[in-house]
C-alpha cells in the first residue's frame, strides 16, 4: 500500500471524528451523514484496527451505549440533534435513536481489534454489549423459528432501496428514489403504530429473509463464539457455533435453488428472484460449496452481461430489469459490499478474481476520490463527499 493513501484514509477518519460527552464515534459523512449509523461504525472500527486500536474500540463502545432493554443495537443514534434542512430526520417513535437495527457486524469488528492487540479486557468490556444484540437477532427475528434472521425494514439491510425488496414494497422494478423512500417511510409508520414488535411487525407489514444479513449473522456468531471463549464462556462459546451452523443450514434449506441463495419473504419463505450483489454474500461466510462459488464466479462475477463491469461490483446485475448505473443502491459500487465481496473470494481461492475487485476499487478511489458510491460504468463518483466506507480499501490492501 502507499503510504499516501493510507495516510489520507487516516486523515478522512480524523476529520470524520466527533466526541459527545465520553463517547468518541465517526460520522459517515460531515455533509451527508450528521450522525452515527451501526454498520457504519463497524466497518469504521476495522478501520481503525490498522491505526490506533484504542480509537476503534472506542468507536464500538459508543454504539453499545444506546442499547436497547431489550438487546437490539439501533442503526442510528442522533448523539447532536441537528436542524438540517438537507438531512431529512425520521420520527421512529423514540428520542435520541432509530428504532431499527442493522447487519450485525459488530462480533467481526470486535474479533478484528483482538487481532492487532490480544487486549481480554476489551473482550470482557464489550461482551455483555454484543451478547445481548445477538441473543435479541435469534429470538426477536425468528418468530417461526425456522433459523433464518428477518429484517422489518429494507433499511435494516443497509441498503435502502435495493431491488431486492420491491416485491415485498409493492414497487415496480423501475422506480425513482422518492417513490422508494415515500413507501420506506410509510412503513416505519406502520411499525410505530405496531411499537417496533418485531414479529408482530414482520408479520403484519415486512418480513424479509435477507442473504446478505443472515450471512453477516453466520460469520459473526461464529467469531461471537471465539470472543466467548477467549474470557472463559464455554457454554456460550458452543451455543453460538450451534447457532452459526442452524442458520448456515437453513439457508440452504429454504433461499438455495440452482447454485443460487435468494433472500426470501413472507410465512412461506417466497425466493426473491432478483440478482444483486447478494448473490456472493454467502462467499462471505463460507456457506457456498466450492462447485457452488465457482459456478457464482464464472457465471456471475466473471460475466460482463451480469457483474463484470468496466468498474466492479455494480450492487445489480446489468441483466435485471432493476438496473440502474445512478440508481442508488440498484447498481452503484458501494466500497462495503465490494470489501465484503472481496473477503468471500479469498475464503475460496479466488485471488486473482479477489485482486480485480481490489484494483477496481482502488481506481475508482483514485478516479473520483472518496464517496458514497460509484457508476460501475464510468466510475465517476455519486452521492456524499468524504465517505468513510473507502476506508475498508485500507483493510482490503492488507489481507
Amino acid at each position: 500500500m502507499t503510504k499516501d493513501l493510507k495516510t489520507k484514509v487516516y486523515e478522512l477518519m480524523l476529520t470524520n471524528r466527533r466526541r459527545t460527552d465520553k463517547y468518541q464515534y465517526t460520522l459517515p459523512s460531515p455533509d451527508a451523514y450528521p450522525y452515527q449509523w451501526l454498520w457504519d461504525s463497524c466497518f469504521h472500527a476495522i478501520i481503525l484496527s490498522h491505526y490506533n486500536t484504542g480509537d476503534a474500540k472506542a468507536e464500538l463502545l459508543s454504539l453499545v451505549a444506546k442499547q436497547f432493554e431489550n438487546g437490539m443495537l439501533p442503526h442510528m443514534i442522533y448523539w447532536k440533534p441537528q436542524n438540517r434542512k438537507d438531512f431529512q430526520l425520521i420520527n421512529w417513535g423514540k428520542k435520541g435513536t432509530s428504532s431499527i437495527t442493522q447487519p450485525p457486524m459488530i462480533a467481526y469488528s470486535v474479533w478484528e481489534i483482538f487481532q492487532k492487540e490480544r487486549d481480554v479486557n476489551f473482550l470482557k468490556k464489550i461482551y455483555p454489549g454484543i451478547y445481548h444484540f445477538y441473543k435479541y437477532l435469534l429470538n426477536e427475528r425468528d418468530p417461526h423459528e425456522k433459523h433464518l434472521t428477518g429484517i422489518m425494514n429494507p433499511d435494516e439491510s443497509g441498503e435502502d432501496n435495493s431491488p431486492r425488496f420491491d416485491p415485498v414494497l409493492g414497487l415496480s422494478n423501475k422506480q425513482t428514489l422518492q417513490e422508494n423512500t415515500r413507501r420506506r417511510f410509510k412503513l416505519v409508520k406502520q411499525n410505530i403504530l405496531c411499537g417496533f414488535d418485531a414479529p408482530f411487525c414482520m408479520r403484519n407489514f415486512f418480513w424479509v429473509k435477507d442473504v446478505p444479513f443472515n450471512s453477516i449473522m453466520v460469520e459473526n456468531l461464529r467469531l461471537l463464539s471465539q470472543i466467548a471463549r477467549k474470557i472463559g464462556k464455554k457454554g456460550d462459546a458452543v451455543y453460538f457455533t450451534e447457532k452459526a451452523s442452524e442458520i448456515a443450514k437453513a439457508m440452504r434449506d429454504l433461499m438455495l435453488e440452482d447454485g443460487i441463495f435468494w433472500s426470501t419473504y413472507g410465512e412461506d419463505y417466497k425466493k426473491i428472484k432478483v440478482k444483486t450483489w447478494a448473490i456472493f454474500s454467502p462467499l462471505f461466510a463460507k456457506i457456498a460449496t466450492d462447485q457452488e462459488a465457482k459456478s457464482l464466479v464464472n457465471n456471475f462475477f466473471l460475466n460482463p452481461k451480469e457483474f463484470y463491469l468496466p468498474f466492479i461490483l455494480p450492487t445489480t446485475s446489468k441483466s435485471d430489469p432493476a438496473f440502474d448505473p445512478n440508481g442508488f443502491w440498484r447498481g452503484p459500487v458501494w466500497m462495503s459490499t465490494n470489501w465484503i465481496v472481496f473477503k468471500g473470494l479469498k475464503n475460496y481461492g479466488f485471488h486473482a478474481e479477489a485482486k480485480h475487485l481490489l484494483n477496481s476499487s482502488l481506481k475508482l478511489l483514485e478516479k473520483s476520490g472518496f464517496r458514497e458510491q460509484y457508476n460501475p460504468l464510468t466510475g465517476e463518483g455519486y452521492g456524499a463527499k468524504n465517505f468513510t466506507w473507502g476506508g475498508l480499501i485500507v483493510d482490503m490492501l492488507e489481507d
